[in-house]
């Protein structure tokens, strides 16, 4: 799995002119799943995505969680994270998983974010044409990636 971390003061996801999901301070999620993925990998990212800390405490220094700062979480999966850029100027998406391991996994991810917030994750709608806004305050990014994690 791959994640995209940003640190947020805002964002929401819109689909069709509605906002379905809407977060103020705290993390948005871009979230990709390969094939071979495992319910380990789902875990290992969920728990360092949880505790991470890029949030300033009160000396300025990022010191702090989502956790810590009682901040929200919004989730948006993002098949385009599988992407292969090796030959050519269009992207392979032949590694994306399909929807029988992506969903379930994108959706315990979600889950297992908010048992261990303590708090709903927002999400995204898996596959539909979505509009995210943010406003990335820092900026603050960070890329994941559950197979480099040994």
């Amino acid at each position: 799995m791959k994640i995209v971390i940003q640190r947020v003061a805002r964002a929401s996801v819109t689909i069709g002119g509605e906002k379905v999901s809407e977060i103020g301070k705290g993390l948005m999620i871009l979230v990709g799943v390969v094939e071979g993925d495992t319910s380990e990998d789902m875990e290992w990212l969920a728990l360092k995505t949880a505790n991470m800390r890029i949030f300033n405490d009160e000396n300025g220094v990022m010191n702090r969680s989502v956790i810590d700062t009682d901040g929200e979480i919004l989730a948006v999966s993002q098949f385009t994270l599988a992407a292969s850029t090796k030959k050519g100027n269009r992207p392979s998406y032949i590694h994306a998983a399909g929807h029988e391991l992506a969903i379930p996994l994108y959706d315990a991810f979600c889950n297992k974010l908010a048992e261990l917030t303590g708090k709903p994750t927002k999400k995204g709608v898996f596959g539909a044409d979505m509009q995210v806004e943010l406003v990335n305050d820092g900026p603050v990014t960070i890329i994941v990636d559950s197979k480099l994690k040994s």
